[in-house]
This record gives C-alpha cells, sequence and structure tokens, in this order.
C-alpha cells in the first residue's frame, strides 16, 4: 500500500509548523524522515495518523484521497503508529494494552482468547518472542516497542508510522529494530521511519526525505554521506567529530567509595562501587540499560532512599545530604528524563533556569522573585544556548526536545559548580543538537570541572571520554581507555570480563 501526503500545513498561531510538505512512501518501502528536533516531523505524522487536523493539503491511499479525522479513522485505512513515547498501561498485560478500544465479551465478561491468539501468530511470524499474558511493566523498553508494532498489525497497518522508534533503545535494541524494519518490509508493510540519526537512516532507508523548520529541503538515497545529511538537516555545515583537546588533570573531585545501593525490597542495584574523577576530567560509564547508572547518578543527588558506602566533591561527605545540599555542594545535574526530573513543563522556560537557585539573589530578595532579574538571566541564556522559542515565557513543555535540553544545560553549567552529572544527556536529539551539547561538556571539561557521564552511546563515550568505566548488574568490570575498540567494549557491556 502506498500512501501520499500533499501540500500539507499546519500552523499554531505564527508558528508554522508544517509548511505545503509534499511525500510519498510507496509499498513495501521504507521513507525515513530525518530532521531537527522541533522541524515538524512528529507534528506532519500526528496529521496522518488522526491525532491533529491540516489547516490545508490531502492524504492518499494508493492514489485515492481519504479523510482521516482520528487514529480509528487512520487504522481503518491500514495506518498504525508507534509513539517515541509509548502508549502502555504499564499494570496491564499485552493482551490487555493490545485490545484496548477494540474489547470483545461473552455474555459481559472480557475475552482475551482470539487477542491472544492474533498476538501468538503474529509475534511468531516476526520472531517478536512476545508472551500476550506478560505484564507491561515488567517488560524491558525493546519488548515494549514490539508489543505497540503487534498493536498496529493485529489491525492490518499496512503503513507503519514509526516516531523516533530508537530514542530510548539500547545499541542491541536498536539494532534488532532495524532488522524487525526489514523483516516487515520483506512482507509487505510500508514504513515511514521518523529519526534524526544519520547511521540508522542509512542502514535501512530506501529513500530519505530531509525535513527544516517545516518544509522539506531535500529528498534523497541512502548512499548520500552523513556529512551531507547533517548539514541538510540543520542547514549548515556540522562538524560530525568530537574534537577533544589533551589537558592537564587536576586533583580528585568527585571520590565514591564502596558504593552499595538498593531497591525498595532491598535487591542490590548496584554493588561496592568505587570510582574517582579529576578536574578537567571526563569519566564515562559505559553499559546496557538497566545495570545501575540511573541509580549512580541519582544516588550523587541524594535522590535514591537505600543508599550505604561513600560520595565526597572536594573532600566533604555529601551522602545522605539533601537535594537542596547536593547543588550547593557544586554539583550540576543533567538527568536522565529531562522531562520527568530535569524541567517543570507548565513552568516557563524563563522560570525554569532558576529552578535551583531561585531563592537566592539576584532572582530572590527579602523573600520575594524578582521579576527583572529572572527575565534578564532568561534572556541572556536563550541567546547564549541558542534555546529556540518565541518567548521566554512560553513553557517548558512547548520546546522540542533538543531545545528542552538546553534549557537544562543553560540552568545546570551557568552556575559555578565542582562536578557535572550527565546522565544520558543527546538521548533524543538531533545532530545538531548533540554537536552543541558536546561542546558545552568538552568546555567544562577544559574550564577543570570534573565530568560524570553516563550513556549508552558507544560512539559519544569513546568520543568524549578520557576513562571509561564499565558496568554489568551494577558491578564495574573494569575501567579502560578510550581506545578501546567497539568489539571489547561491547562485550564487557555484556558481561565479558
Amino acid at each position: 500500500m502506498s500512501l501520499e501526503i500533499k501540500e500539507i500545513t499546519k500552523k499554531f498561531g505564527a508558528l508554522v509548523a508544517n509548511d505545503s510538505i509534499n511525500l510519498k512512501v510507496n509499498n513495501s518501502e521504507i521513507l525515513a524522515i530525518l530532521g531537527e528536533n522541533g522541524a515538524g516531523k512528529s507534528t506532519l505524522m500526528n496529521i496522518v495518523y488522526g491525532l491533529l487536523p491540516a489547516d490545508s493539503g490531502e492524504i492518499l491511499i494508493d492514489g485515492k484521497k481519504v479523510e482521516i479525522n482520528s487514529p480509528a479513522d487512520a487504522l481503518a485505512v491500514g495506518i498504525g503508529m508507534v509513539h517515541q513515547h509509548f502508549m502502555l498501561v504499564p499494570v496491564f498485560t499485552v493482551a490487555e494494552n493490545i485490545v484496548l478500544g477494540h474489547e470483545q465479551s461473552q455474555r459481559g465478561v472480557l475475552t482475551l482468547t482470539d487477542a491472544k491468539t492474533k498476538i501468538k501468530r503474529i509475534s511468531d511470524e516476526f520472531k517478536f518472542e512476545i508472551d500476550p499474558d506478560a505484564l507491561i511493566e515488567n517488560l524491558p523498553v525493546g519488548v515494549q516497542q514490539r508489543v505497540e508494532i503487534i498493536r498496529a498489525l493485529m489491525y492490518d497497518a499496512k503503513v507503519l508510522i514509526l516516531d523516533e522508534p530508537t530514542a530510548v533503545l539500547t545499541p542491541q535494541e536498536t539494532d534488532e529494530l532495524l532488522n524487525m524494519m526489514r523483516v516487515l518490509k520483506s512482507k509487505g508493510t510500508s514504513i515511514i521511519f521518523i529519526t534524526h540519526k544519520l547511521r540508522e537512516v542509512k542502514a535501512v532507508a530506501d529513500q530519505i526525505a530531509v525535513i527544516r523548520r517545516g518544509k522539506v529541503v531535500g529528498s534523497v538515497d541512502p548512499s548520500t554521506s552523513q556529512e551531507e545529511l547533517a548539514s541538510l538537516m540543520v542547514g549548515r555545515a556540522v562538524d560530525l567529530e568530537v574534537n577533544k583537546a589533551k589537558i592537564s588533570l587536576g586533583g580528585t573531585i568527585l571520590k565514591i567509595d564502596d558504593l552499595n545501593i538498593y531497591d525498595g525490597s532491598g535487591r542490590t542495584i548496584v554493588s561496592n562501587l568505587s570510582l574517582d574523577i579529576k578536574a578537567g576530567e571526563i569519566l564515562a560509564i559505559a553499559g546496557v540499560q538497566g545495570n545501575g547508572q540511573s541509580e549512580i547518578a541519582r544516588s550523587i543527588m541524594n535522590l535514591e532512599a537505600h543508599v550505604t558506602g561513600s560520595i565526597m566533591v572536594d573532600g566533604t561527605e555529601i551522602l545522605g545530604n539533601t537535594v537542596h545540599e547536593s547543588i550547593k555542594s557544586g554539583i550540576a545535574f543533567i538527568p536522565e528524563s529531562r522531562e520527568l526530573d530535569g524541567l517543570i513543563g507548565s513552568f516557563s522556560i524563563a522560570e525554569n533556569l532558576i529552578l535551583n537557585s531561585h531563592d537566592i539573589e539576584p532572582f530572590a530578595k527579602l523573600g520575594q522573585l524578582s521579576k527583572g532579574a529572572i527575565v534578564d538571566n532568561a534572556t541572556k541564556r536563550v541567546k547564549e544556548f541558542d534555546i529556540r522559542t518565541q518567548s521566554i515565557e512560553d513553557s517548558a513543555s512547548s520546546l522540542s526536545g533538543g531545545n528542552k535540553q538546553k534549557v537544562v544545560l543553560a540552568r545546570e553549567l551557568s552556575r559555578d559548580v565542582r562536578i557535572v552529572v550527565a546522565s544520558q544527556p543527546t538521548r533524543g536529539l538531533d545532530v545538531g543538537s548533540i554537536e552543541f551539547v558536546h561542546e558545552r561538556l568538552l568546555a567544562e571539561r577544559a574550564s577543570g570541572r570534573a565530568i560524570l557521564l553516563i550513556s549508552t552511546e558507544l560512539d559519544e563515550v569513546i568520543a568524549l571520554a578520557d576513562r571509561i568505566a564499565v558496568i554489568y548488574r551494577g558491578e564495574i568490570l573494569g575501567i579502560v581507555e578510550p581506545s578501546v575498540t567497539r568489539e571489547k567494549l561491547g562485550l564487557m557491556m555484556a558481561g565479558v570480563k
């Protein structure tokens, strides 16, 4: 089945999110749509899937115009969508999630027999290995994504939209997804692949469309170089190589000894972990997501409840402090989830930029916020960090992912801090935003700050780190130089000492 988008335009006030866009994905083909965060990719797909109305334009299926005013309309004409943020109920089973909105009953009692049979058939056909009775909350992120894909296929989707599908996946899960896409294509499914990751696009796409600021600025084939694709995406030349200067290290700033972290039931998450980071050094923790990295970052900020051991900043013990005291001790924290832990979406950009200093001068005097100082700070940071926004009074939730991350960076790196804890700092960002984040982290390194980088992106770890600590099931298997081969690093991440 082919899907064609003709002259689609969508405006939000003065902002033109989609400007007369024309695209087509042919039968059994993978069309990749590349673009920066905020370029209009997701808006366009939300129109195709019936979540948003277009101001003008039309959608054609196999050359015939169709009216799509809701996701139900989209499914009815054969369009399915897997969203970047999964729309699953954690406490429901796989089968219960898949039948939501399409429930069948016998004598008033919900029956899942037919659904489970169909889920099993699709799972076997595409080698998804999904248990219909498994609870969503117990499944890894990559498996949850397969559940979303099965839901689309259950209702006979012939065109599958994947919106930033690898943003939350590990490298291994990403490879599995790309293989899955090839299998789906071979069995007749057309795929629209929304992404900003150049390597993945070149690996699976049949054709590539590049969107910049709401317009299609190029249609190219996968043989196009990564440098050319990056330039099309951001409208300028992008340096894909990280230029890391040699620096003389200073004294130890962060020292962690015999750190143990437990969950609420007493299960050990991190065991006997010891690390130290010097001034002017980037120490990266590399590992598959879910091996204790997130908990380490949170424990440094005293956000974890069950922790033993020692965490010292400049020789002073901070374990057991409040979060507020951790901030005051000189820690900048770039959290794994900017939406959950980095920003308050309903607050303005200006307000988010002072979240950790709202109670001190110049932003507060005699218990009252100083509006002028807050506005001056926001105006300065928006310019310095190139935050793309209509107004500093706009809510943080209105920003694209890359600009949300820039707000977090602007707030955390504009203070006088000693150590930067950066957890997945480029997750879900486009090449332009990634380049910006890398440059800022290297600037912090050059200024003599210590940096703890936690990332599942191997290219990022190898490019930025001065030393790499490999973690597996909560234990450091070894510390290696960034000259280590990807193969050796991959084996260590899989638990091979």
